[in-house]
């Protein structure tokens, strides 16, 4: 049964039984706004286990960057550059030996994957800059056949980014 409670003129359901769904089409344009959804409006007393509350969840944390996790294709030269803030999953092809930069604006806590292309012509290497850690503080020999990449997955601990996994010589397409 749905109970319907009237508000400063407006209409709240209370409750849906779990065989009721509202499609987009039932609700009527503009009936949801940023002027309604007032401040606080998700917090523990919606919630039954308190879990998610605005002091859970801090301006600009949940972003369509964030959400999407869109592969970010990082630019190629002789030092790569990577903002971890916009780019928590990115590629890059190698066109010839480069370097990796630090990894700029990272959040402690944090995972961030980059995948290493070879080029048509391959025996690319890569200098990584001290910001990345590695199993026995050994650097890498990325894969040298040509258009195979290598797939690297860090956590960053605010100091350092710290794999925690790899995976090599894959076959992209």
């Amino acid at each position: 049964m749905v109970y319907l409670v009237t508000q400063d003129n407006m209409a709240f359901i209370n409750s849906i039984p779990s065989s009721v769904s509202i499609a987009t089409s039932d609700i009527q344009a503009d009936a949801i706004t940023n002027a309604k959804i007032a401040d606080d409006a998700i917090n523990s007393e919606h919630y039954t286990d308190g879990s998610i509350d605005t002091a859970h969840v801090a301006d600009n944390q949940i972003t369509t960057e964030k959400i999407g996790y869109a592969e970010a294709t990082l630019t190629d030269g002789s030092t790569i550059n990577w903002d971890a803030s916009t780019s928590d999953v990115a590629k890059v092809t190698l066109a010839g030996n480069r370097t990796l930069a630090a990894a700029s604006n990272g959040t402690t806590g944090q995972f961030v994957s980059l995948l290493i292309i070879q080029d048509g012509t391959g025996s690319r290497t890569i200098s990584w800059n001290a910001i990345y850690e590695f199993k026995d503080d050994t650097a890498p020999t990325l894969t040298t056949t040509a258009n195979k990449g290598d797939l690297f997955v860090f956590r960053y601990n605010g100091s350092k980014y710290l794999e925690v996994g790899r995976n090599t010589n894959l076959t992209l397409s």
